[in-house]
């Protein structure tokens, strides 16, 4: 079709038993190709699977076979330059094959003989799905890498720890930034189960019952790289099961971000002033000049709403569906697509922000208070005999003494701390520096040097290599 012809009016893969034509409102309602037409090369690639197993069961000649096969390429080709653009078609299906027809004509009419637009969309949202996963894990490796990077540089600066917005104890700052990561392996685990989930052939199930062409599915599988036959063609035809847990393990990478840019945003106020954001990831204020506004980090929070929303969205679709295909679904990768999208465009942004921050160590260190060594007081009088619940009350009439004084412990009228227990004061002379008091968390998993430097090693594994198929579709977990 030449530049400013009028595109050829849509072919419908159905209509023989209709008298009328569909009203342009009902159209409207039903057409999905201006969503779906991002599903064009999982379309193509099933179909040229598809041609094979047909020309397998004899319906195809080896020169028809090729024939189609070639005009495939050629449809593909039209399409990765945008003809879908301006596109009539009711969707992707319908699309693909009006522009074979075009190709290679009335042979075209073979290409669906013993499949349905039921069994394809399931085939091709999986492959999607299992392109997307592949592509969230790359992006969620990427940033778990910085967020340890700026980690193993961080190892020795010392800030306060945090419950409840109040400072806890002393730790270190990687110890903080891994906190996000390991987050983010447990994100990795869940997409490799995502993609083990969706790794099932639909193809050859035809609308429900099964085709009733002599398919060899198997060959159908290992084709396109599925893990496995679907048991039942009623089920995997309006199974969206996958689609769910895709858009859960989305959710909850949403939510990671989420807390990630919670706790930078703080970090990042005049307030903390614990860390800077570069420029390239703040944005100013339309009145205030002096504003630093950490905009990346907002809209990350903002983002998790958004995704989570999708998730509601397809669970409340779902619910109450009978087996089988029905049209409700084609609403599932509206909030799929969006969900995506939505991380792909984050993702990147948040990683940029964690390259580029800068931390302010002077300020981290003058939030260090003496209050912060209160259970290493209760520590020690433990580690005398005293039961902790009795040192817990001991340590806190210390804390409280100080606070009305306004001193730290160390200032504090030797004393009056004897007088609350006679152990105290030798042990406030031994409390030592802040490093001291982080080294005490020594135990797996602690804030010591040692335990940070083993989660450092953990993690980089954990993050090591990519979500693959195994000889024969199993799905290797990260």
């Amino acid at each position: 079709m030449t530049d400013g012809a009028t595109p050829p009016p849509p072919r419908r893969l159905w209509g023989g038993r209709f008298a009328g034509s569909l009203d342009e409102t009902a159209d409207r309602l039903n057409r999905s190709l201006p969503l779906d037409q991002r599903l064009w090369p999982q379309d193509v690639r099933a179909a040229r699977a598809w041609v094979a197993a047909l020309r397998g069961a004899g319906v195809l000649t080896a020169s028809e076979a090729r024939t189609i096969a070639a005009g495939l390429n050629r449809v593909a080709a039209r399409l990765d330059g945008g003809v879908a653009a301006d596109a009539p078609d009711e969707d992707v299906h319908t699309l693909v094959e009006r522009l074979l027809f075009e190709e290679v004509g009335e042979l075209a009419g073979k290409l669906n003989t013993g499949r349905s637009r039921n069994d394809q969309v399931a085939t091709d949202l999986r492959l999607w799905c299992l392109d997307a996963v592949a592509e969230v894990d790359r992006e969620v490796t990427a940033l778990g890498i910085a967020l340890i990077d700026r980690a193993e540089h961080g190892i020795d600066l010392l800030l306060p720890g945090y419950t409840h917005g109040q400072r806890a104890q002393p730790v270190r700052w990687a110890y903080v930034l891994l906190a996000h990561v390991w987050p983010l392996a447990r994100d990795r685990h869940r997409l490799g189960a995502v993609a083990d989930g969706a790794s099932e052939l639909p193809l050859g199930a035809g609308a429900l019952a099964g085709s009733g062409i002599a398919i060899d599915r198997e060959k159908l599988r290992t084709a396109l790289g599925f893990a496995r036959i679907a048991g039942s063609s009623l089920d995997v035809t309006g199974d969206r099961d996958f689609v769910a847990e895709f858009l859960f393990a989305l959710a909850m990478i949403a939510l990671h971000l989420s807390r990630l840019g919670g706790e930078l945003i703080n970090y990042a106020s005049s307030e903390y002033g614990f860390v800077r954001l570069a420029d390239g990831y703040s944005t100013g204020s339309s009145l205030l000049p002096q504003k630093r506004n950490p905009d990346v980090l907002e809209l990350a929070r903002a983002k998790s709403a958004r995704v989570t929303s999708g998730l509601t969205g397809l669970m409340t679709l779902l619910r109450g569906l009978p087996s089988g295909y029905s049209k409700d679904l084609q609403e599932d990768k509206t909030y799929l697509f969006d969900a995506v999208d939505t991380l792909l465009a984050t993702l990147p942004a948040v990683r940029g922000a964690i390259e580029t921050l800068t931390t302010c160590p002077e300020r981290m260190a003058a939030a260090l208070d003496g209050g912060l060594m209160a259970t290493d007081l209760a520590d020690g009088l433990v580690a005398s005999g005293v039961p902790f619940r009795e040192a817990h009350e001991l340590v806190g009439r210390v804390v409280r003494l100080a606070e009305e004084r306004g001193l730290t412990f160390g200032a504090l009228p030797a004393h009056e701390v004897t007088a609350i227990h006679p152990l105290l004061q030798g042990l406030v002379a031994s409390l030592g520096s802040w490093e001291h008091s982080v080294e005490r968390r020594a135990t797996p998993g602690g804030s010591s040097r040692a335990s940070v430097a083993r989660q450092i090693e953990v993690l980089r594994s954990a993050l090591a290599g990519q979500l693959r198929q195994a000889p024969g579709g199993q799905i290797v977990l990260p």
